[in-house]
């Protein structure tokens, strides 16, 4: 196994005393290390639910008989980032992505790894990652966001992101109110998921 240069042989003491204090046993390190990886965090909607997502991950790895070991990833929200100063790191945060998950995966001698990400920089950081490392990985992905719904709106009931964008539009235009804007800021996001539309 690839994580025996981190857990097997005397000269290993050192490292599986590191692996004790964050309390793996003896029976899990020698097991296949199964690195999993995801960007949950409190500022992007498409991440915000990866954590749960990643326990149902590290159970089925303990049932195939790995263990997991769970590391974050950095993610940006374009649509928080968009129409300012902060689009200018969206990009970059991809390449940031694959060097970190690289780094860790190989400093930590993971056998495999399983990735879970959301959204269009996080999942192609982490593919890049992925292609670099060259070992065992799966990709599980955090899922779309629902489109909301707007009741008293007939012609156009669904709502989406892309509906607030437009919407914008249209009121710059003078084609819509600022009071219809609010209703679907109100309800095109109705929970977590990567931006619908």
């Amino acid at each position: 196994m690839r994580s025996d240069r981190i857990k097997k042989g005397a000269d290993r003491s050192p490292h599986r005393s590191l692996l004790k204090a964050l309390g793996y046993t003896d029976e899990e390190m020698q097991q296949p290390l199964v690195g999993i990886v995801n960007s949950k965090n409190e500022i992007v909607p498409g991440h915000i639910h990866l954590d749960r997502i990643t326990e149902a991950v590290k159970a089925g790895v303990r049932m195939g008989g790995g263990t997991p070991m769970e590391f974050p990833s950095i993610a940006v929200c374009d649509g928080i980032a968009m129409g300012h100063v902060g689009m200018h790191y969206s990009l970059a945060t991809r390449e940031l992505i694959a060097d970190s998950i690289e780094a860790t995966v190989m400093a930590h001698a993971f056998d495999a790894l399983v990735m879970i990400p959301n959204c269009d920089k996080v999942v192609p950081g982490m593919l890049m990652a992925a292609a670099r490392l060259n070992i065992p990985t799966v990709i599980v992905s955090g899922g779309p966001m629902l489109a909301g719904k707007v009741t008293d709106r007939v012609e156009r009931p669904d709502v989406s992101l892309s509906t607030v964008f437009e919407a914008v539009g249209g009121v710059t235009a003078g084609t819509m109110t600022e009071e219809d804007l609010y209703e679907y800021e109100e309800h095109a996001c109705p929970g977590c998921g990567s931006c619908s539309g």
